[in-house]
């Protein structure tokens, strides 16, 4: 059996699957609960578990050298070398958008759905190199390029590039964000989870519109970034209506920077937590507007397949 896990910055994602990749038990966990990864192990791996093993890969949502990854949203450090020697097995350890990556070619078409068509002039090259980006608790881009035989993933840190504001709402919203987080901004600040919550207390600041009663009792009750885009979504307050196009403009913006910097005439792939909880609002024409929106390379963006991952 291998056991493969999914460390994310809110949840990591635990299952075994035999030697095809059929999935034979699988479980999820917040990672808050836990101290570390090993705990997590301790209590999904059963006797007969770790006697059947005879592999372990863990994608983790940072990077990785030397066979050590530091989470960025956790204070949790995974050691390839002590995590082998604890489950008796070699254990590799993958940024998590490698992983997101290379898993793109496992995933059937109905996993998708199309925000952009490819056309010409790329017309969705065989080829080319695609480009994945991933907002959840973090934002995560990577690049998959192929070598002439197979596709390899290169992960990066992208995500902590600096944010460039790409409209006079957006300049503002970058100054608000230097005095909230200080004077570097990233795309991460903004295209997260905890960037939802920033956009919305930004657009509720700028325009003077009260908080109603019922929205203050809902985002004291539940998660508050799932709050704002559910309630954008049913169209229920024009505050969180705002703040979630501004999510979606900056995503096709910056997904379509990264289609630029990595030339990926194969396309853009859009994963993680979020997009396929606000996929109504990414299929409204804003965010393939600002995608393409690169100037003298506006004809060549609007060539470019965009996917989102459904699961």
């Amino acid at each position: 059996m291998i056991l493969a896990g999914d460390i994310g910055g809110t949840k990591t994602v635990l299952a075994l699957c035999d030697t095809s990749f059929a999935i034979l038990r699988e479980a999820v966990y917040p990672c808050a609960d836990y101290p570390s990864l090993e705990a997590i192990l301790d209590q999904f791996l059963r006797p007969e578990d770790r006697r059947g093993l005879t592999g372990a890969c863990f994608g983790v949502a940072g990077p990785v050298a030397d066979g050590i990854a530091k989470i960025t949203n956790l204070p949790w450090v995974i050691d390839a070398a002590a995590l082998a020697a604890r489950l008796a097995v070699p254990v590799a350890l993958l940024n998590d958008l490698q992983a997101t990556a290379l898993g793109v070619f496992a995933l059937p078409a109905s996993a998708f759905a199309v925000l952009q068509a490819a056309a010409a002039p790329t017309q969705g090259d065989p080829a080319g190199t695609i480009a994945v980006i991933a907002p959840g608790t973090g934002l995560g881009e990577a690049l998959l390029v192929s070598d002439g035989r197979v596709y390899r993933a290169l992960p990066s840190e992208g995500g902590h590039a600096d944010f460039a504001p790409g409209t006079d709402d957006e300049i503002e919203l970058l100054r608000y964000l230097r005095r909230l987080h200080g004077p570097h901004v990233s795309y991460e600040r903004v295209l997260s989870g905890a960037g939802i919550g920033d956009l919305y207390r930004f657009v509720r600041a700028t325009t003077g519109i009260a908080e109603p009663a019922w929205l203050t009792a809902e985002l004291a009750a539940h998660d508050p970034n799932a709050v704002i885009s559910q309630t954008a979504l049913a169209g229920r307050d024009a505050v969180c209506v705002r703040a979630l196009d501004m999510f979606v403009e900056i995503l096709g913006a910056e997904a379509g920077n990264l289609a630029l910097r990595g030339l990926a005439t194969g396309g853009v792939v859009i994963g993680g937590g979020i997009p396929p909880k606000i996929l109504p609002a990414l299929q409204h024409p804003r965010f393939v507007e600002r995608f393409a929106a690169k100037g003298r390379f506006t004809t060549w963006a609007r060539s470019l397949g965009v996917r989102v991952i459904l699961e």
